[in-house]
């Protein structure tokens, strides 16, 4: 029995896992800090300890994300925008045709062909304004974890309009309407709302096919995916654990 290794080493955090066949078996994510090819390593020998699964059963490692280079002893390396393709389509029951994925330092619009393979996709990394990075500075300033943020925009009785498109502004906006004495569920809601309407200025007047998936660990805030349905006007899924996806899909295109 073989079994194969996805790592996507991304701009926030590592993400590790374990496959057998196509079913996700193991999991973990760690903050990106210095070293992460000692972390990564780590994160793999904890896994496979966990499972009891020697180095002989691997069938070999497959790396993604920002950092991908960095691992020596890797036997396939994946570029992020295919592995989250492909992770997605096949976590989805192959029914994924379009895939927003929030990450630490950007934002993708990725479509998908019928055969899972990757059609087409945007992506802006020119601002932190909507991502990954976007959410802990905002934790930060309202002194509020990030987990909480669907709960509290939900009990939000009014709207904030942030205008700001860069995310030092927005910071500056954020601080101002918390002197002005602005209620926090309202100026989260307010947040979900600002990145809905980049995410929808992103995909322009294109007609994305059906089925639309938002990915990446902030498609854990409920209270997010709430706001891009209202602003896109359709559904929006969420996969479990969305923040391994791509280390997830890269995994499964070892050796391909």
């Amino acid at each position: 029995m073989s079994y194969k290794i996805g790592i996507d080493l991304g701009s926030t955090a590592i993400k590790a896992v374990i496959v057998k066949d196509t079913e996700l078996i193991w999991k973990k994510a760690v903050p990106t800090a210095p070293g992460q090819e000692a972390l990564a390593r780590n994160l793999l020998d904890e896994g496979l300890a966990e499972l009891a699964i020697s180095n002989q059963d691997m069938e070999g490692i497959s790396v993604t994300g920002y950092g991908k280079n960095l691992i020596a002893n890797a036997h396939t390396v994946i570029d992020e925008v295919s592995a989250n393709a492909w992770g997605v389509y096949l976590l989805s029951g192959r029914k994924a045709r379009t895939v927003i994925n929030i990450g630490g330092q950007d934002i993708k619009i990725i479509r998908l062909a019928e055969d899972g393979k990757l059609s087409d996709f945007k992506m802006n990394d020119k601002c932190a304004a909507g991502t990954g990075r976007f959410f802990e500075m905002a934790g930060r300033i309202l002194d509020t974890p990030i987990y909480d943020f669907a709960a509290l925009a939900d009990k939000a009785d009014a709207s904030v309009s942030l205008n700001s498109t860069c995310a030092v502004f927005a910071e500056s906006e954020i601080v101002s309407l918390i002197a002005k004495g602005t209620k926090k569920e309202n100026i989260i809601r307010g947040l979900h709302e600002s990145i809905a309407r980049r995410i929808a200025g992103m995909m322009g007047n294109q007609d994305f096919a059906d089925e639309l998936y938002l990915d990446g660990g902030s498609a854990n805030n409920g209270g997010l995916a709430v706001a891009i349905e209202d602003e896109l006007l359709r559904d929006v899924y969420v996969l479990p654990h969305p923040q391994f996806t791509v280390a997830y899909g890269a995994a499964c295109l070892l050796r391909r």
